[in-house]
């Protein structure tokens, strides 16, 4: 739960600005924010984390040109392509390798305790990868025909609750089909 939130950190506080001082001063709050996150994971685990770098990348670039035009619209297309990309590399793990991407983080997780039967693995990858896909589809709907308060909800509320419902739904599918332990 502590990786969890601290992942949601810069979402928060990108929330709180947002209501507190509009828009711009959100997104610079968000891009320091994503900034900081990120350099704390590296410091904390001697690493860089890919999927940080990518959302800092994308925070960074849609972010200044929301601030540079003064038009919102950019910082509320990051999550989409940030989603896209993810529902991508997952997607695209199916390829290339002898186990997809979520089969290897979830036996990585679990460290030696279960392995994970090849077709759930690529069920379960199958799944991130439309449900990234149709998350980041759902952003743009919500960026485009909505006002940025109901955009900023939907990002905070809307986003973390789609994603921790379907990590349970997820989670109780892979119950069901791990081998049991004698």
């Amino acid at each position: 739960m502590n990786a969890f939130l601290f992942d949601l950190l810069p979402v928060l506080l990108f929330f709180i600005a947002f209501k507190y001082y509009g828009i711009y001063v959100a997104t610079w709050v968000g891009i320091l924010s994503t900034l900081v996150q990120t350099l704390a994971s590296r410091w904390q685990k001697k690493s860089w984390d890919k999927m940080q770098l990518v959302t800092l990348a994308i925070f960074t670039l849609f972010g200044g040109m929301t601030l540079y035009f003064h038009n919102p619209i950019f910082v509320k297309w990051k999550p989409t392509l940030v989603f896209w990309i993810f529902g991508l590399v997952l997607l695209g793990s199916h390829f290339i390798g002898s186990k997809c991407i979520t089969q290897r983080v979830l036996e990585t997780a679990m460290k030696e305790q279960a392995t994970i039967p090849h077709r759930v693995g690529r069920k379960l990858n199958i799944a991130w990868t439309l449900f990234f896909l149709t998350l980041g589809s759902v952003n743009l709907y919500i960026a485009y025909h909505y006002s940025d308060e109901v955009w900023v909800n939907f990002k905070l509320y809307g986003i973390t609750a789609a994603t921790l419902l379907f990590s349970v739904l997820q989670t109780l599918f892979l119950v069901r089909h791990l081998p049991k332990s004698s």
